[in-house]
């Protein structure tokens, strides 16, 4: 059963995201007074595929992962866009790749629903081709690679790919692939 909040504040605001603090009462009526509560803009990603069937990935380093990091383009949703037109732009800026196929949503997933408040759309983007540079932010240092699809499980076994998101994507762009070729 849902929570009644009796006291809600912001501890932090920022462009990134917010902090909030809840007190809240549970259906039983047991209080908790401090909920804390990351609030972040919902996300979009994409397992980009070429032509050539490559998988088009991009590395950079992630501080609080401490290290380099494979994973698939992603990237917030801007003011007034659709999931679909903002991951066309993340694609496009991270990677200089667009394809004139429109992008099919893999699924809508809470991140983390016991301490946030955001969702990542996932999306299979077929015969993508590199038409363009990339268009980065003053903080991003991505590196764009291209792997074989089929490779994907070897690296994600390997330890290569540890990013969940991107592992969670391969397998669901895997199904989908694998169910268009059945029926």
């Amino acid at each position: 059963m849902k929570w009644n909040v009796l006291h809600s504040e912001y501890l932090f605001k920022t462009p990134f995201g917010n902090l909030r603090k809840d007190s809240c009462q549970m259906a039983d009526g047991t209080i908790i007074s401090d909920y804390y509560i990351n609030e972040y803009a919902d996300w979009v990603n994409a397992i980009v595929l070429t032509k050539e069937d490559d998988i088009v990935l991009v590395e950079q380093y992630r501080h609080p992962g401490n290290g380099m990091f494979l994973e698939i383009p992603a990237g917030k949703i801007e003011d007034g866009e659709t999931w679909e037109q903002a991951i066309v732009r993340e694609v496009r800026e991270e990677t200089g790749y667009v394809s004139e196929r429109m992008p099919i949503q893999l699924g809508e997933f809470m991140v983390n629903p016991a301490t946030q408040t955001n969702k990542v759309i996932t999306f299979l983007i077929r015969d993508a081709e590199k038409k363009y540079g990339q268009e980065l932010d003053d903080t991003e240092r991505i590196h764009v690679k291209r792997f074989a699809f089929a490779e994907m499980e070897t690296m994600i076994s390997d330890k290569r790919i540890t990013q969940l998101f991107s592992v969670s994507a391969y397998y669901l762009a895997k199904n989908h692939l694998m169910d268009a070729v059945i029926y």
